[in-house]
């Protein structure tokens, strides 16, 4: 099997694992800890933990992870290598108040999240994914992952026979809802199901007591309370409340007649935080990786950017910033009492990169019309430079020079895309977070098929691209840095 085939089996592997940000900051921690990153925490000092040579990670609300790795030669005001994507994707989450039934079906509220291709996820096997907090015996509240593996829910379509209608419209609110089963058989089981009784005696107890808010299973189908607290590990009373999200629970996998391509869900943006993620560890896998950096080697994978980032966890929000401030100011491995601190955050982010990595178009063979004639990316032919003139992306002469160089001593193809003029043009996290750091910032992704439908297509060879790239990128940087000179 080719390297690269192995790497894009690794990264599907990662794929089918993460179903929701939650998982997917579970799923990044898990490579990070095995290379041998330590965990830290926002809300501790960090000046006498944080050190040079060290591998840290870090979570806030734990849909958004931040992982470095600090060079030998660092000192207060060095720049900091960042690349920076997201673990979100556009889905249906299940609203505070899901439980609906019509016709004999139970069905579930669901609420868009993001611009997806909502068509997209007629007639697929759904099931649901998120994080349930549980308080325990104790009275904490602790955060448990959820993940059920068999598909309970599903969108059915309308029959041709019933309506022809082209193009095909729908109501996301009336005609996007899943059926989850059968009234009759819920009643059924009620009326046998041992289990039932105990929780709806549970549901009566609770209801002598003052509930701010109406029961979990009041508001929720009683079985979809239980499933989720049997995946939780824990007792259905035991659930205070939970986010959950709908999935496609078909196996992400290797396609195309040379095993060329990749099928799959949540590819935007999962691949770059996957590329992004596996590109550090890479860069510091030997024990002499950081001897002669000077520099700090970051990745910031955000959640909550297909809505907009304007979140505590979003891309929007303090969290960059704040690290940088005080990863800017930390002192070097000797602690030499002459470095100035007054402006060490000034002058790291003046010399710092920013790679704003987030998944590219590829060009659909269907549709090649949609695309500008000689900006046209193909999968398995390298990482996609994205550039635009009205600054939705945030590419510049100076970012092109260095991100060639980078791709040129690792031997990484690159391409370039804009969108029509015809087009509208999508962003990324990049402008605003060069906009609110002042951080030299370059856009670019893998490219990738049918951006937003619950199947997405992408190249089997590119994820090996981006990995090299983003090494080499962290690799070279502090040399590179110096040399090209603006301002």
């Amino acid at each position: 099997m080719e390297t690269s085939t192995k790497t894009a089996h690794d990264f599907l592997s990662f794929v089918n694992a993460s179903p929701t940000p939650f998982h997917a900051v579970e799923s990044a921690k898990k490579r990070l800890i095995a290379a041998g990153f330590k965990e830290i925490k926002e809300r501790y000092d960090w000046t006498s933990t944080c050190k040079p040579g060290g591998k840290y990670w870090l979570t806030r609300n734990g849909s958004t992870i931040i992982a470095f790795a600090i060079g030998m030669k660092w000192k207060p005001g060095n720049p900091i290598a960042m690349i920076g994507a997201h673990t979100d994707s556009p889905t249906l989450r299940i609203k505070p108040i899901s439980k609906s039934q019509s016709e004999g079906y139970m069905q579930v509220g669901v609420e868009t999240y993001g611009g997806g291709l909502w068509h997209s996820w007629f007639d697929r096997d759904l099931s649901v994914a998120g994080r349930a907090m549980v308080k325990t015996d104790n009275g904490q509240f602790v955060q448990k992952l959820v993940k059920i593996d068999r598909p309970i829910l599903r969108v059915p379509n309308l029959a041709i026979h019933l309506d022809r209608q082209d193009p095909f419209t729908f109501s996301k609110e009336t005609q996007l809802l899943p059926i989850a089963g059968m009234v009759a058989e819920e009643l059924k089981r009620q009326g046998i199901d041992a289990e039932y009784k105990d929780e709806a005696r549970d549901v009566e107890d609770s209801q002598t007591r003052f509930m701010p808010l109406k029961s979990l299973t009041e508001r929720h189908h009683l079985y979809l309370v239980s499933l989720i607290a049997s995946h939780a590990g824990v007792k259905p009373e035991e659930v205070v409340d939970f986010e959950m999200i709908l999935y496609d629970t078909q196996k992400a996998c290797i396609g195309g007649l040379h095993n060329e391509l990749m099928f799959g869900q949540r590819f935007d943006n999962l691949g770059m935080s996957f590329c992004s993620t596996m590109g550090l560890i890479k860069s510091v896998e030997l024990p002499s990786s950081l001897d002669n950096e000077s520099s700090i080697r970051l990745i910031s994978l955000f959640d909550d950017e297909e809505v907009g980032s304007m979140t505590a966890q979003g891309a929007f929000s303090n969290l960059l910033p704040a690290i940088v401030r005080r990863l800017s100011v930390l002192p070097s491995a000797n602690n030499d009492e002459s470095e100035m601190f007054s402006t060490a955050y000034e002058q790291t982010v003046a010399t710092s990169f920013l790679i704003s990595a987030d998944m590219a178009h590829a060009v659909n063979p269907n549709f090649a019309g949609k695309y500008e004639a000689r900006h046209r990316p193909e999968m398995n032919k390298g990482t996609v430079i994205k550039i635009n003139a009205q600054a939705r992306y945030t590419t510049n002469a100076p970012g092109l020079a260095l991100i060639e160089e980078v791709a040129r001593r690792r031997s990484v193809p690159l391409q370039l895309f804009v969108v029509s003029n015809d087009s509208p043009c999508g962003s990324t996290i990049g402008p605003m977070l060069a906009a609110a750091m002042g951080t030299r910032t370059l856009d670019l992704g893998n490219p990738q098929l049918a951006m937003h439908s619950i199947r997405e297509t992408a190249g089997t060879h590119d994820v090996e691209h981006a990995i090299n790239l983003f090494d080499s990128f962290f690799e070279h940087f502090s040399e590179l840095e110096a040399k090209i000179m603006i301002d």
